[in-house]
């Protein structure tokens, strides 16, 4: 039997509970109890059902929300951002639909933090889920349970990797969950930063491989069996969120895609010598996965590969909207596709995620159904609390007051007074960062090295930092910062956190 001990409310009102080191540790930080929480919603929801319909007559709703989420898509590479090579045709579809936003986040670039933060509602420095070590799992409200205490099902296929195991969460369905095993990453060291030895072996992570795309195809089916079989069934609005792992590393694909793109294994436009190549944090990261030691080889075939990873997700994409049309559902779900993150692909001489920089924490986002006018492309920045917002204004139901994000429908097409957030704790590098954006601009707030300063307008690859030449700009995004939080004291709960997980690894 577990035995857990609750103890009085620390900084940030969060509620701590442990269970004994014979059956390893397992934190449940609580900004508000979690059935507790449930229970309220609860009270309402028979009233919110009875006032709602399922006709697919409707034109004010509810509606289904079917979301595609793959993993580690780089925002540019698309044919909706014109890139020169990438062949993905049913994105193009959703985006004729619907609606791109063109400048998207994601709460954190890194699988864990992102994931839960959007999961939960919450800021990553919130739920304090900092990096992909889960010595430590977390008990709060997300929107699976919470939708479906007011009478929505809702289903999540695939994927997880959030702060606690999938069948706490209290989805109405839990398909093919890809729970991560404690306790995680163990690499998780910023101060002295951990080099993951052998990194560089990831390098030769791409080329032709038998059945490259094995568990992506059930997860798949999974969610196509489900919409053909059991969405026509059901009386309520539904959720379904689809979670796939391609275009994430390796980029082994199949023979055909390999040779699609036959002619494009090329090199990134700005590598290791740039200015802001040589950030500290930047030069961090590269430590971190030893990518200096890649050749050009390998960098033209990862590149390469990972087209093939994403027009493998675009197929997947148009899998789903033909199952969609085929079960008549289309006209009454809103589908979205989007990534947890992006993927630096060799920029800067970085790879993967883990930066701040646009090609890591940037994500594509595309939204295409009732509410959302076709062809039409949003330049105000937005997250994905603003995408998990806006499905519970499909819906028609009652999201936490407390919870991040406006609804997406409610968006408009250019506020350059919008400001958005996300953050960075995890691996790879010596300390926190924080981005702000606000219009073009782009503030990294670095907890312990030189700030950055971006127009993204006249300098879109980031490549001039003007932190020195506009103060005024730089002191008003700063101010935005502070208003979210104090960079100094989360940089500080932080470390105090992954000390905390170093510990627990090490059985102290």
């Amino acid at each position: 039997m577990r035995a857990s001990h609750r103890l009085a409310p620390t900084e940030g009102d969060h509620l701590f509970g442990l269970i004994p080191k014979g059956e390893g540790r397992k934190l449940l930080l609580n900004s508000l109890d979690r059935r507790q929480f449930l229970q309220t919603a609860a009270l309402g929801a028979a009233s919110a059902v009875a006032c709602r319909t399922t006709s697919s007559n409707s034109d004010e709703g509810p509606f289904n929300i079917l979301v595609l989420k793959s993993d580690e898509h780089n925002p540019l590479v698309s044919s909706i951002q014109e890139h020169p090579a990438a062949v993905t045709p049913n994105m193009a579809r959703l985006a004729r639909r619907g609606t791109v936003f063109e400048n998207a986040y994601c709460p954190s670039p890194l699988c864990m933090p992102s994931r839960s933060a959007y999961l939960s509602g919450r800021r990553v420095h919130q739920i304090q889920t900092y990096n992909n070590c889960n010595v430590f799992q977390f008990d709060y409200p997300n929107y699976g349970s919470v939708l479906s205490s007011q009478g929505v099902h809702t289903v999540h296929v695939g994927k997880l990797d959030v702060y606690n195991q999938a069948s706490t969460l209290g989805f109405s369905e839990m398909i093919l969950a890809g729970d991560r095993k404690q306790p995680g990453d163990l690499n998780i060291s910023r101060n002295p930063l951990t080099i993951r030895e052998g990194a560089a072996e990831r390098a030769n992570g791409y080329g032709v491989k038998e059945n490259p795309f094995q568990g992506d195809n059930r997860r798949i089916q999974s969610a196509l069996d489900w919409l053909e079989k059991t969405a026509p069934t059901l009386d309520e609005p539904w959720t379904l969120e689809v979670n796939i792992s391609k275009p994430h590393f390796p980029h082994y694909v199949s023979e055909e895609l390999w040779e699609l793109y036959s002619k494009w294994g090329d090199l990134p436009r700005h590598g290791p010598k740039e200015e802001s190549a040589n950030h500290p944090y930047a030069r961090d990261l590269r430590a971190h996965f030893e990518t200096e030691q890649f050749t050009e080889s390998q960098i033209r075939g990862l590149r390469r590969g990972y087209l093939g990873c994403v027009t493998y997700a675009d197929r997947q994409l148009g899998r789903l909207l033909d199952m969609l049309e085929k079960a008549a559902l289309i006209k009454n779900t809103i589908i979205a596709y989007t990534t947890d993150h992006g993927e630096m692909l060799g920029k800067f001489g970085m790879w993967w995620k883990c930066s701040l920089y646009e090609d890591s924490v940037r994500v594509p986002l595309i939204v295409a159904g009732p509410g959302f006018e076709p062809g039409r492309r949003v330049k105000t920045p937005v997250d994905q609390h603003d995408l998990q917002a806006a499905l519970f204004k499909a819906v028609g139901a009652e999201r936490p007051s407390n919870w991040t994000g406006v609804p997406l429908q409610d968006i408009p097409v250019n506020d350059p007074g919008r400001v958005i957030f996300s953050e960075y704790h995890g691996h790879g590098t010596r300390a926190s960062a924080y981005l702000v954006r606000k219009g073009n601009w782009k503030l990294i707030y670095y907890a312990a090295a030189p700030h950055q300063l971006f127009n993204l307008e006249s300098d879109p690859e980031e490549l001039e930092n003007l932190a020195q030449k506009r103060p005024q700009i730089f002191k008003e995004l700063e101010r935005h910062l502070r208003q979210i939080c104090s960079p100094e004291d989360e940089n500080r709960r932080a470390e105090e956190f992954i000390q905390r997980q170093l510990k627990a690894i090490a059985g102290d």
